[in-house]
């Protein structure tokens, strides 16, 4: 399957949903998924499989909820999955998800307003169906906008995020193949950083080069870190370092990489996503909560770049910060039921 082929495959998908109701999405998602379509989701969601499941466990719930739903796309790419061998074909697609929220949603209450949803997702497509889906939405974003935040203050800023820059992330025609190969080496050369400079046991280890500079070997000085809702957005090498690599480094012990499911790339664009990609140990301190110094938790990333020369520019990044919480035994969701 080409990418047109597979990209047009999930075009007609997001389709099907733009004109769908609480009652007739899960025809809708039948459309063009298989029978057996493998779906993930953030906390409370997780995993399901078809799509009646996937229907009664999130869209409904969702389009119940949001009155005249309109996806409101900044990233659409494709490409073939690194960690498969690249066998398998995804496409992937970054914005948000806009709507007037007019009745609860997870007991988030209703604003009657317009709230943007971020989302990122990944679909595998095969033989003109999709097989495989993982959705990461930011509640903690939507609850920001609902003013029932449930976490102390974040070290980055809490933004509506925009797109690119550069307004080119909607990849409707097929990039250079070369392009892709470029972005694809240089996401795998900062991996290949990070690890490098990271160690799974103590976060405090010796470091061959500074923050800084390691930073600088993939990143552009005036970087854009688009950070999930808990952490918040940060701007600079120096700034992103202060706001988020720093407390990710001391606050968090035990730090185990899983991998990723997907790592692809189109253009100027690749990203990734896992299940989960690492599990930390909180000391203590991150994202202003504490932590017992001995419970480990997963952290399940998406990370979506933008290549700018010989280096990243731009970073947008999911994280199931609900999942992570309430695996240290906090249940945000929960909680807000009883207050």
């Amino acid at each position: 399957m080409s990418f047109q082929e597979a990209k047009q495959v999930v075009r007609d998908h997001y389709a099907a949903l733009a004109s769908a109701t609480s009652e007739t999405v899960a025809d809708r998602l039948a459309e063009n998924t298989t029978p057996d379509w493998h779906w993930r989701g953030m906390h409370p969601f997780y995993e399901h499989h078809g799509a009646a499941a996937v229907a009664a466990n999130f869209y409904e719930p969702f389009l119940s909820a949001m009155t005249k739903v309109q996806r409101r796309e900044d990233i659409f790419f494709a490409g073939l999955n690194m960690i498969d061998g690249y066998t398998s074909t995804w496409v992937m697609s970054m914005g948000h998800l806009m709507g007037l929220f007019d009745a609860p949603f997870l007991g988030i209450p209703p604003t009657r307003k317009i709230v943007m949803l971020r989302y990122a997702e990944f679909n595998r497509v095969e033989n003109g169906k999709i097989v495989e889906t993982a959705l990461f939405i930011d509640l903690l974003h939507l609850m920001q906008q609902a003013g029932v935040y449930p976490l102390p203050p974040q070290t980055g800023m809490h933004l509506i995020q925009p797109g690119p820059m550069t307004h080119d992330g909607l990849q409707y025609v097929d990039a250079p193949e070369q392009a892709g190969k470029d972005t694809l080496d240089l996401i795998n050369r900062m991996i290949g950083d990070i690890q490098a400079n990271s160690n799974s046991k103590e976060n405090a280890a010796p470091r061959d080069a500074t923050p800084q500079e390691e930073l600088a070997q993939c990143w552009h000085d005036d970087m854009l870190w688009w950070g999930p809702e808990g952490i918040g957005a940060t701007y600079t090498i120096d700034r992103y370092i202060a706001q988020h690599q720093r407390p990710f480094r001391t606050q968090l012990g035990e730090r185990e990489f899983h991998g990723h499911i997907t790592r692809l790339a189109e253009g100027n664009y690749g990203g990734f996503f896992g299940w989960s990609n690492l599990s930390v140990v909180p000391l203590g301190g991150y994202m202003g909560l504490p932590g017992d110094g001995k419970t480990r938790a997963e952290m399940r990333v998406v990370d979506i770049y933008r290549r700018d020369g010989d280096k990243l520019a731009e970073n947008w990044i999911f994280i199931d910060i609900l999942h992570f919480l309430h695996m240290q035994g906090l249940n945000v969701l929960d909680r807000m039921q009883t207050v």
